[in-house]
């Protein structure tokens, strides 16, 4: 059983300085499912205290070592895949199987890449008359939110350790036993103490914390654009690194000469994928407009198929939505479709039928929506989709990149080739084509408003490293 009422700090499950609580509620029967212990600045003190002591020893290990640290990490953590997906199903209404086979997993996944990619890293190379070193860059502070839990932390703390850093991380208040039960795994795997430190926490006080504190060198932070601002201006002062991955209003773009049926029914059933939790969801679809209400009836037909219930049920596809605040907020925003005269192809407000209970929300389809429209323009993070008409591709290409996001972005062609060049056009950190799924190794993060830096392999390692230039080195 995780502790929920301790962190994990210097290599120990420690009390809070403070005793407060946070009800932690399922979001599919909004019942109160026990008390968090959160923490504060004096918290954050304690856990920066801890890292910094331990980062000298930490940095100066091996790649050897930290292979085979990275290994023991993999082993354990595969024992407790079960534990991270029921946890991650009661916290956040992720069916069973979605958080077993892709939440849970995706933390492994991380572990496994980073692990690869850290056993062939450069982390020296010649340059004329110069040894450029990489060399760890400190102590770093992660942020993590509550939509994705073990994926974000996975792919903050893998490549933290891979790069010989130290840290100190705050996951969401909504969903903490995931990032509980890796403490956990990194205890048992011989992670030295202080290497890794957990302190649960809010955002305004543990994150704020984080951000501003001078014994921090990096904050890495995935959330909310709003958010990440605020991080970025805590953060300035004291001149630390910051990458972040906001928010994302994706575009999926789908050429005359796709396979549109395909294209339509898979492009639907990604956004709604996870609930539409998901910030690189593709929420706007854009087909080309004599197809419209062709498109419309096909991701209408996906919607109303989709079984919205009990995550608990293998039968479910779709839980319910994170938390009271998220359901509110995606009420407002699929009202606000209806008033501004887009069309209700599929879903509405309210929960689906027969569920009164639970922050659930009917998979909603909307046609004939227009770029400046409310659910055009802001991220919804439910499972509402947009879809847009284009009149050619050029057309289609500036509906794309008309948002101030920039985080993905997908294509569907006929012609590859076709599809290739169109997403070359697109402004976003990730473009997949005709359906493919991210790959791991590849870096993920987005341009504009959707963050700086890059995570995932080899990239994701590169983001917690200095670069040094040594002259003269010689021969």
């Amino acid at each position: 059983m995780a502790n929920r009422t301790k962190f994990y700090i210097g290599g120990a499950w420690v009390s809070p300085q403070e005793a407060r609580a946070f009800p932690v509620v399922n979001p599919a029967t909004e019942e109160h499912i026990y008390d968090l212990a959160i923490g504060c600045p004096a918290d954050v003190d304690a856990a920066v205290a801890a890292a910094r002591a331990a980062w000298p020893s930490f940095a100066a290990t091996s790649r050897e070592e930290r292979v085979a640290l990275l290994a023991r990490i993999i082993e354990l953590y595969g024992r407790r895949m079960r534990d991270v997906g029921a946890a991650i199903s009661d916290e956040m209404g992720a069916p069973l199987t979605l958080a077993e086979r892709v939440h849970a997993a995706a933390g492994l996944s991380h572990f496994m890449t980073t692990h690869d990619a850290l056993k062939s890293f450069v982390f020296e190379e010649r340059l004329g008359a110069a040894m450029v070193v990489r060399e760890p860059i400190g102590v770093a502070g992660q942020i993590t939110p509550w939509n994705w839990p073990m994926n974000q932390i996975a792919c903050k703390v893998a490549p933290a350790l891979a790069a010989g850093c130290t840290m100190v991380l705050k996951p969401s208040e909504y969903t903490p036993t995931a990032a509980l039960i890796l403490a956990e795994v990194l205890h048992e795997a011989g992670v030295p103490p202080g290497v890794f430190n957990l302190v649960n926490g809010l955002g305004p006080e543990v994150g704020a914390a984080m951000s501003a504190h001078p014994g921090l060198d990096m904050i890495s932070f995935t959330g909310s654009t709003r958010a990440g601002i605020d991080v970025a201006m805590r953060a300035a002062p004291t001149v630390k690194r910051v990458t972040q991955e906001l928010g994302g209003k994706s575009a999926n773009i789908i050429l005359e000469d796709a396979d549109f049926e395909t294209a339509v029914s898979g492009g639907a059933r990604h956004c709604f994928n996870n609930s539409g939790q998901s910030c690189n969801a593709p929420s706007r679809m854009l087909v080309p407009e004599a197809r419209m209400k062709e498109a419309a009836g096909i991701a209408a037909s996906v919607a109303d198929r989709l079984r919205v219930g009990d995550p608990r049920s293998r039968d479910t596809d779709l839980g319910p939505v994170a938390n009271s605040t998220q359901w509110e907020k995606v009420q407002r925003l699929i009202e606000s479709g209806i008033s501004e005269g887009a069309t209700l192809a599929a879903g509405g407000a309210g929960r689906p039928h027969g569920l009164n209970t639970g922050f659930y929300v009917r998979p909603t389809v909307f046609a004939d929506v227009t770029p400046e429209m409310e659910i055009a323009r802001e991220e919804i993070f439910g499972p509402v989709l947009s879809i847009l008409p284009y009149k050619d591709e050029d057309d289609a290409v500036r509906i794309a990149n008309d948002t101030p996001y920039g985080l993905a972005g997908y294509v569907s062609a006929g012609d590859v080739d076709r599809a290739r060049a169109v997403a070359r056009r697109i402004r976003a950190g990730n473009v997949n084509l005709n359906g493919a799924m991210n790959d791991r190794r590849a870096p993920f993060g987005g341009y504009k408003q959707s963050g700086n830096g890059r995570e995932w392999g080899r990239f994701g390692i590169e983001e917690y490293l200095e670069v040094k230039a040594i002259g003269g080195w010689g021969e």
